[in-house]
């Protein structure tokens, strides 16, 4: 039995939903017996982790979160019925099914499971069959509704995150870093002379040019934190959490030359013979109540000096620690 998680992957086919990887399952229960039923039930088809407490369950999901979980409703210490609250009440495992395990078949209990949040209830001693088609009923349902979140959050044309998903991103980033004292930067960027750029080429090209911009940016992407998104027409924009000044600029730097390099002919740009972009920094510490609106309106501004400054360059600054009103 293993102690991690492997995420699953999907895509669609002729309208179908395709795993491309097996599903995670973690099972928590207090008893031995079941436990090694259960892992023997499906770690065949797949990846199966454990964890014999509540406590130990929540510990383990934080680090990476499994597809789908099967929880015993009573265990000594923190029952089923508070984990599930406490992985509901949580945007980052909130849209995890949970399948209640329980020896309590009654009416009441059936109900108060649901009400928790549990996507179903099994009862003890269960049958295998019953188990296996509505576990996989349950990540039938996961890998759909995830499909449709990444859909969401993606723009259509270029495949990065869209606007909606990086305000998300950018609330949720600012707030990890502020508790943990850590630095995060952002970067905002604008294809040159875009507009005639379309009246030379056509929107047709000119599809092309920021698709083509944006898989090479996406290139210089390394860590999984960091975010790349398009921010609204020929603009984008890259979150660094746990970033400082110096090492947003020089990221900034290479998205500068990774763009540049693509050789796009631009007869219309007054910076050079091919598309390039311009791009402004801005960097800060925050602290709990600070705002994120200080570090967009920074690098906002960054960006506005490297297009007065000529263009096809990077400008950056950092703000000050606490910008709390």
């Amino acid at each position: 039995m293993k102690s991690g998680f492997l995420d699953l992957s999907d895509e669609v086919e002729e309208g179908a939903l395709v795993p491309l990887r097996r599903a995670s399952i973690l099972i928590v229960d207090d008893q031995a017996t079941v436990l090694q039923s259960l892992y023997q039930l499906f770690k065949d088809s797949h990846e199966v982790f454990v964890a014999t407490s509540g406590i130990q369950a929540l510990n383990l999901v934080k680090v990476n979160p499994p597809d789908l979980i099967l929880l015993d409703m009573v265990m000594p210490g923190m029952t089923g019925m508070e984990v599930c609250r406490q992985l509901k009440e949580d945007p980052e495992t909130q849209n995890i099914p949970v399948i209640f395990l329980t020896a309590n078949c009654s009416v009441d209990d059936e109900a108060r499971a649901l009400d928790a949040g549990a996507a179903d209830f099994i009862s003890k001693p269960f049958n295998p069959r019953i188990v296996t088609v509505r576990v996989n009923t349950q990540l039938r349902l996961k890998a759909k509704s995830d499909l449709l979140r990444r859909i969401a959050r993606t723009d259509a044309l270029t495949g990065l995150s869209n606007r909606r998903h990086f305000n998300s991103t950018l609330s949720r980033e600012w707030r990890r870093c502020a508790r943990s004292s850590l630095p995060i930067s952002l970067v905002f960027i604008d294809v040159d002379f875009f507009k005639r750029f379309n009246d030379i080429y056509g929107h047709p090209m000119g599809d092309y040019c920021l698709s083509s911009v944006a898989t090479a940016m996406k290139s210089r992407m390394w860590r999984p934190a960091d975010l790349l998104a398009r921010f609204g027409g020929e603009e984008f924009v890259c979150l660094l959490p746990e970033t400082p000044l110096e090492g947003a600029t020089h990221k900034a730097q290479e998205l500068e030359a990774s763009v540049r390099a693509l050789a796009i002919a631009h007869e219309g740009s007054g910076v050079a013979p091919v598309v390039t972009i311009s791009l402004g920094v801005a960097a800060a510490q925050p602290a709990h109540g600070d705002d994120p609106r200080a570090l967009v309106d920074a690098a906002d501004r960054m960006l506005y000096e490297a297009k007065a400054g000529g263009r096809g360059q990077v400008r950056s600054a950092q703000i000050p620690v606490s910008t709390a009103a």
